[in-house]
């Protein structure tokens, strides 16, 4: 290797590791990936399903998160919630393995207590049906009722302030104010 300007050659010892969510075979044939550049990334492939299908991992990955963001934060948490759990559990994780890991950082800032419960995780979370109902007649409740408690409960906590409610949300001022409103 030689650095940009210079004419001494550098010997360099190096082993890249790429990730992608794209099967990059497919993206050779299709004329969208360098077949070079292929060959010399795929030299060993390991392939990890995402974290949708794989739901047994999360109570591990989940902890793992809280302890690093309890000691980040200088904040003692014992765990969480049963209720939480399940949720975390049964969220279809789009955004996967980060998005688990800003959801616990989140609700590790956001806890006043000792356990994180469905209150601390974002609305997009706390608002997932779970399997077993959740409702006093046994069915699932509306994510609209689970929204508008999830709402009312950050207005509560924020003192009526909108804007730190959505905040701590993770949604905008105007689609608090939108969902309010229905």
């Amino acid at each position: 290797m030689q650095r940009v300007g210079s004419n001494q050659t550098l010997a360099v010892d190096v082993r890249l590791i790429a990730a992608t969510h794209r099967n990059l075979a497919e993206e050779v044939s299709a004329g969208r990936f360098r077949q070079d550049l292929y060959y010399r990334l795929n030299v060993v492939t390991i392939e990890i399903p995402p974290l949708r299908r794989r739901r047994e991992d999360i109570p591990q990955l989940a902890q793992h998160f809280l302890k690093r963001y309890t000691e980040r934060n200088r904040k003692t948490v014992k765990g969480f919630t049963p209720q939480a759990m399940d949720l975390l559990i049964h969220y279809p994780w789009p955004g996967n393995i980060r998005e688990l890991e800003n959801a616990v950082e989140r609700a590790v800032v956001l806890l006043t207590g000792n356990y994180i419960s469905e209150r601390e995780l974002p609305l997009a979370i706390a608002g997932t049906p779970l399997p077993s109902g959740g409702s006093e007649e046994g069915g699932i409740q509306p994510l609209v009722e689970v929204e508008k408690e999830v709402i009312l409960a950050a207005l509560e906590k924020t003192g009526g302030n909108k804007t730190e409610a959505a905040r701590q949300l993770g949604i905008t001022r105007k689609t608090l104010l939108a969902k309010l409103s229905r």
